[in-house]
C-alpha cells in the first residue's frame, strides 16, 4: 500500500501544480519552472518508496524495464488516476469554478510533440531512476524535473505540453483541454513510453 500512496500523493501534488499554475490567475510564463519544480520534489520524496513514476506512460515503460511487477501496475494506475481527478477538482475549488474555454490544438503536431516530449522524458527517467549504470546517484529528481519544464517550454505552445496521461485527464477536468482531445495524449504518451523502454533496451543490452 505505501508504493500506492506514495504514486497517489506524488501524482496529486503534480496535477494540483499544473491547475494552480495553468488557471487564472495563473504564473504566466513561469509555470514551466513551478511545474518541473514540484515534479522534481515530489520525485525526491516519494523515489525511494515506489519510483516516483506519477504517470501510466512511466509505469508502463518501467513494467517494460521488467523494474515494475506487473501485479503493482493496476495499483500504480489506479493511484495515478485517481490523484489527478482529485488533485484537478480541488484546483478548481481554490479557483472558485471559473469559466474556461479549452485550448485549441492540431491533431496532428499535437500528436507529434507530446510523442517527443514524453520519450524525453520517460527516457531520462529511465537512464537516472532505472539504470545500473546511475544506480545510487543523487541527481535524479533535478534531471526529471528539469526535463518536464524543457519539454514543456518547447512544446507547450502546441500541445500544451502534457506528457502524461493521467495529468491529460486533469486538464481535461479542469476544462485547459477539450474533452475530445484526451486520445491525442493517451495515444502518443503512450506510445512514447513504449518506445522509450525499448529504445533503452536496445541501447543497453547489458542493463537487465
Amino acid at each position: 500500500m505505501k508504493k500506492y500512496a506514495a504514486e497517489f500523493i506524488g501524482t496529486f501534488f503534480l496535477v494540483l501544480t499544473i491547475g494552480m499554475c495553468v488557471l487564472e490567475p495563473g504564473a504566466g510564463n513561469l509555470a514551466p519552472i513551478a511545474i518541473g519544480a514540484g515534479l522534481m520534489v515530489m520525485v525526491y520524496a516519494c523515489g525511494h518508496t515506489s519510483g516516483a513514476h506519477f504517470n501510466p506512460a512511466v509505469t508502463l515503460a518501467v513494467w517494460l524495464r521488467g523494474r515494475c511487477p506487473t501485479s503493482d501496475v493496476p495499483g500504480y494506475l489506479i493511484a495515478q488516476i485517481v490523484a489527478a481527478l482529485i488533485a484537478a477538482k480541488i484546483a478548481l475549488y481554490f479557483k472558485g469554478n471559473p469559466t474556461i474555454t479549452p485550448g485549441e490544438i492540431k491533431m496532428v503536431p499535437a500528436l507529434i510533440a507530446e510523442f517527443f516530449g514524453t520519450f524525453a522524458l520517460v527516457y531520462v527517467i529511465l537512464n537516472v531512476g532505472f539504470s545500473k549504470n546511475t544506480a545510487g546517484n543523487s541527481n535524479y529528481g533535478l534531471a526529471i524535473g528539469f526535463t518536464v519544464t524543457a519539454m514543456t517550454y518547447v512544446f507547450g505552445g502546441i500541445s500544451g505540453g502534457v506528457f502524461n496521461p493521467a495529468v491529460a485527464l486533469g486538464i481535461t477536468v479542469m476544462h485547459i483541454a477539450k474533452a475530445s482531445n484526451i486520445w491525442i495524449y493517451l495515444v502518443a504518451n503512450l506510445a512514447a513510453g513504449f518506445v522509450a523502454a525499448e529504445t533503452f533496451r536496445r541501447l543497453n543490452p547489458e542493463d537487465k
